[in-house]
């Protein structure tokens, strides 16, 4: 008989699924390292996993029975574990939890808990309280800073999950769109203290990430105490994290066009580390639906901004939000749309028809446009931007630039990077080039990437021979 009493318990594995935005991808990623400093290990499908964590998003359409398909299905793989004797823990996170909250309990009696977006470093208590009495619901808005009560990037390993990485340094939202759910959700806007950040950024270059995006939002109102205790601008912490060594490439998202203040433009004149790329949302074109959304920036003052930073960074390319069909919304304000796509010319743009959010003004304002009408608009936006995104990836051919390679590509020899814009970029190389920016002449375009060559091969036999 072999001798356990040495044997050590195997331990448990946490499966985290993201919906939605970028912020709930870090969120996610938080969520694994706050379970990971409790002993849990990360694994890539539920099927492995003791607890499973759907980390929510409720910005798109029929978010919440989205989240309750997907129950339906995880249910079973409760159910599974069951009969063989595991006992398998669901919890629903994120936006959709915030809103819905003591419903899914009681819609989806299966689920152990429920936890909003500002709570989740106390997913460990969570966790435990639900093991013996499932049913837990925490969605308030907790006094205390829930990154300071996250694991520091020391504590959690820093566990880099690629060449980038995300970072949030702002959540919540004060602008209140007619449309939104964010400060219902999320709140009111918190900025993290810029020591924190630069902590976390410093650990993840350690770690291997060579680009930071900043996230947040509304990431361009940030206002973080500096560490002499006075405001810090987004503009003066990307200054601060351009010189944070072995990162080379800073980026941020979302931002708002009334908080495109001079000095954050004059970053983008300034700062080589900061990409020339640039998500903008103007969601409409009409000044009359501008104001309905309480949007706060009109057309012209869209405009302008745009012109300025086009002044300040004369290779920058903007991508932007379009809610096609407000409630009011005539075929005049829709052509304002269209007008307003045509004059800036987008690199891309993601664009969705107008639904109904609960609890939001929008839901209960007269004007609600008819289904058909929206989905007849939504195609014309989109076609129009589909023509501007592959006239912009068009444009780049024959160019040189700057490639931020990642990874191995599916062919043999093949190596995969980002571009300044985001594209993927494609190459055939000698060796790996992942963590390095090389110089690509860009020689062909495909539905959503780009085929490149290196300008200087000797680079890339260079790497090979260090290796």
């Amino acid at each position: 008989m072999s001798d356990t009493t040495d044997a050590k318990p195997q331990s448990k594995a946490v499966f985290v699924k993201s919906y939605g935005c970028q912020m709930n991808v870090y969120d996610s990623q938080r969520m694994a390292d706050v379970m990971g400093a409790e002993g849990y290990r990360e694994v890539a499908t539920p099927e492995e996993a003791d607890l499973i964590l759907l980390n929510t998003c409720h910005i798109r359409e029929r978010a919440a029975e989205k989240v309750y398909h997907e129950l339906g299905r995880i249910r079973e793989l409760k159910q599974t574990a069951k009969s063989e004797g595991r006992k398998v823990l669901i919890g629903v996170a994120g936006c959709v939890a915030q809103a819905e909250g003591e419903e899914i309990v009681k819609r989806a009696k299966y689920v152990d808990l429920v936890v909003g977006p500002q709570s989740y470093h106390r997913l460990p208590d969570l966790v435990a309280r639900a093991g013996i009495q499932p049913g837990v619901v925490d969605t308030e808005f907790p006094v205390e800073d829930k990154f300071a009560k996250l694991p520091k990037p020391a504590e959690a390993k820093a566990r880099s999950r690629g060449i980038s990485a995300f970072v949030t340094v702002q959540e919540g939202c004060d602008k209140f769109c007619t449309f939104c759910v964010v400060p219902y959700t999320r709140g009111a806007e918190v900025s993290r203290p810029v020591t924190a950040i630069i902590a976390e950024v410093e650990a993840l270059a350690e770690a291997g990430v060579r680009e930071v995006s900043l996230l947040g939002q509304n990431v361009n109102a940030y206002h973080g105490e500096g560490p002499n205790g006075g405001e810090w601008t987004l503009a003066r912490l990307l200054r601060r994290l351009a010189e944070v060594p072995g990162i080379l490439r800073l980026r941020y998202t979302t931002s708002h066009p009334s908080e495109m203040s001079d000095d954050l433009i004059e970053a983008h004149r300034d700062l080589g580390a900061l990409m020339p790329s640039l998500h903008l949302p103007v969601q409409s074109g009409s000044n009359r639906i501008l104001a309905a959304m309480n949007r706060k920036h009109d057309r012209d003052s869209y405009f302008r901004t745009i012109d300025r930073l086009r002044a300040a960074r004369p290779d920058i390319a903007f991508s932007s939000d379009f809610i096609i069909g407000f409630p009011g919304e005539t075929d005049a304000d829709f052509e304002d749309t269209m007008e307003l796509i045509r004059q800036v010319g987008f690199a891309a743009a993601y664009s969705f028809k107008y639904s109904i959010r609960p609890g939001t003004p929008g839901a209960e304002m007269d004007g609600q446009i008819d289904e058909a009408v929206k989905t007849e608009r939504l195609y014309a936006v989109q076609a129009l931007i589909t023509s501007q995104q592959r006239a912009f990836q068009q444009s780049l051919v024959g160019q040189t630039i700057e490639v931020l390679f990642e990874r191995a590509g599916r062919k043999f020899g093949q190596q995969v990077g980002r571009s300044p814009y985001l594209s993927p970029v494609q190459v055939m190389a000698p060796s790996s080039l992942a963590g390095r920016i090389e110089r690509i002449r860009i020689i062909g375009t495909e539905t959503n990437s780009l085929n490149g060559e290196l300008v200087d091969p000797i680079s890339a036999r260079a790497v090979q021979a260090a290796e």
